[in-house]
C-alpha cells in the first residue's frame, strides 16, 4: 500500500512540467540537481536552531535589554480567589457585566473589586518586555543574517534582476551548494518557529502567522523538490528584505525610543509596500503564472504553486491594512498605537481599563494613580475633581 501511494505522489505529471520526468534529474556528468530526501536535513537543522535562539536570548538577548534600558512593569498579584479563578480558567478572561456583577455577588465582593481582580489576572499571563525584546532579538539577527546571505548568494545570477530568466531550461537547472544552503536553513527557520509557537508570545494575529509558517513551509519544500528554485530562491529574499526591520522596530519600542521606533517603522512601511504589493504581484506572480508555461502546457504543480503565492499576497494585503492604521494614527496623533500592528503585542491595559488606571483630563493632564489632587476633594458621585474639570471619556 505504502508502495502504491508513494508511486502515484510522485507521479512525473504531477510535480514536473508535460514532457519532464524524474529520471532527466538525476545526478550525472557532475551536474547534481535537488531531490525532495534533502529537505529531510531541516528536521535535525531546526532543533538546533531551536538550541541556538534559547541560547541567545540568555546570553545576548538579555544583557542587551538591560543595556537599552528595557525594564519589566511591577505587576501587583491577584489575592487568591477559587471562585473567580475557575471562571477565568474555564469560562474567559473577560466576563461581560452581568456575569461581573453575578461574581461579585458570589464572591461577597464590589463591582469594582470584581473588574481590578481580572484586569490584574490578565496581567499576570500577559509576557514582560524582556521576553518581547528577546524574541524580536533573535528573529531580527536571523533575518539580517539570511537577508544579506541570501543576496550575496542571488547578487550574481541573472535571474534576481530579471525573475523571466528562471525559466530558462526549466526543469533541467542544476543545483548550487551555496543556494541549498541557504534554502534549507530558511526551511529549519520556519520549521523551528512552529516547534517554539507554544512557547511564544501570542500576537494580535496569531491565526495569520500560523497559515503564513505553514504557506511557507509548503512552498519552500514544493519548489526545491519540483526544482523551482530559482523563483523560491526570489520569493524568500524578497519577504527577508523587510522582515528584520521590522524586528528592529520592535525592540527599539520595548526600549521605549519612540523617534528610533517611529522612523524604523516608517521605513519598515515603504519597503514592505514596496516588496509585497509591487514587486511580489508585478514580478513574482506574473512570471510564476505567465512566463512558467511559456514553452510548455499547465501542471497540477503550476496550479499548486500559484496557489500557494496567491495565499502569501492576501496575508500581505492583510497586513498592509494594519500598517495603513498605524500610519494612519501616527500622522494624527504624532505617535504610533501598540496594538494596532500585526506584530505588536497587546498592552498590559486595554484603553477602556487605561483609562480607569490612568485618567485623563479634558486639558490633557493625566492623572497619576493612587496620587492624591492637589487642588481639592474628588466628588466620585459627579466623577470630576473640584476645580469643574471633566473626565475624558
Amino acid at each position: 500500500m505504502w508502495s502504491s501511494l508513494n508511486k502515484w505522489l510522485w507521479q512525473d505529471r504531477l510535480w514536473l512540467p508535460p514532457n519532464s520526468t524524474w529520471a532527466e534529474l538525476e545526478d550525472r556528468d557532475g551536474l547534481v540537481y535537488a531531490h525532495p530526501q534533502d529537505m529531510l536535513a531541516a528536521l535535525p537543522l531546526a532543533l538546533a536552531l531551536v538550541a541556538m535562539r534559547f541560547t541567545f536570548e540568555r546570553l545576548i538577548g538579555l544583557p542587551l535589554s538591560r543595556w537599552l534600558g528595557v525594564r519589566n512593569q511591577t505587576r501587583r498579584l491577584v489575592k487568591p480567589n477559587v471562585t473567580l479563578e475557575k471562571h477565568f480558567l474555564t469560562e474567559g478572561w473577560r466576563p461581560t457585566e452581568p456575569q461581573m456583577a453575578v461574581l461579585a455577588t458570589q464572591c461577597g465582593l464590589t463591582l469594582q473589586q470584581t473588574q481590578c481582580w481580572f484586569r490584574r489576572r490578565r496581567n499576570q499571563d500577559r509576557p514582560c518586555l524582556t521576553k518581547k525584546f528577546c524574541e524580536a532579538s533573535w528573529r531580527f539577527v536571523f533575518y539580517l543574517c539570511s537577508f544579506f546571505g541570501g543576496l550575496s548568494v542571488l547578487y550574481h545570477e541573472s535571474w534576481l534582476w530579471r525573475p523571466a530568466r528562471c525559466w530558462d531550461n526549466y526543469p533541467k537547472q542544476p543545483l548550487q551548494s551555496a543556494l541549498y544552503c541557504w534554502y534549507l536553513l530558511e526551511l529549519s527557520f520556519y520549521i523551528s518557529l512552529l516547534i517554539t509557537l507554544p512557547f511564544d508570545i501570542r500576537r494580535k494575529d496569531f491565526k495569520e502567522q500560523v497559515v503564513h509558517h505553514l504557506v511557507t513551509i509548503t512552498l519552500i519544500v514544493f519548489s526545491y523538490s519540483a526544482n523551482l528554485l530559482r523563483i523560491g530562491s526570489l520569493v524568500l529574499l524578497l519577504h527577508d528584505s523587510a522582515d528584520y526591520l521590522l524586528e528592529a522596530c520592535k525592540m527599539f519600542n520595548y526600549a521605549y525610543q519612540r523617534r528610533v521606533c517611529n522612523s524604523l517603522f516608517i521605513i519598515f512601511s515603504l519597503v514592505f509596500f514596496y516588496t509585497r504589493l509591487v514587486l511580489f504581484p508585478t514580478q513574482i506572480l506574473y512570471t510564476t503564472y505567465y512566463d512558467s508555461i511559456a514553452n510548455s502546457g499547465p501542471f497540477f504543480g503550476y496550479y499548486f504553486f500559484n496557489s500557494l503565492l496567491v495565499m502569501l499576497q492576501l496575508l500581505h494585503v492583510f497586513w498592509s491594512c494594519l500598517i495603513l492604521r498605524m500610519i494612519h494614527s501616527f500622522t494624527k496623533k504624532g505617535q504610533m498605537e501598540k496594538d494596532v500592528r500585526s506584530d505588536v503585542e497587546e498592552s498590559d491595559l486595554s484603553e477602556g481599563e487605561e483609562a480607569q488606571e490612568h485618567p485623563q483630563l479634558k486639558n490633557g493632564a493625566a492623572q497619576e494613580p493612587r496620587v492624591a489632587p492637589t487642588d481639592g476633594p474628588r466628588s466620585r458621585a459627579a466623577g470630576q475633581p473640584a476645580n469643574g474639570h471633566m473626565l475624558a471619556t
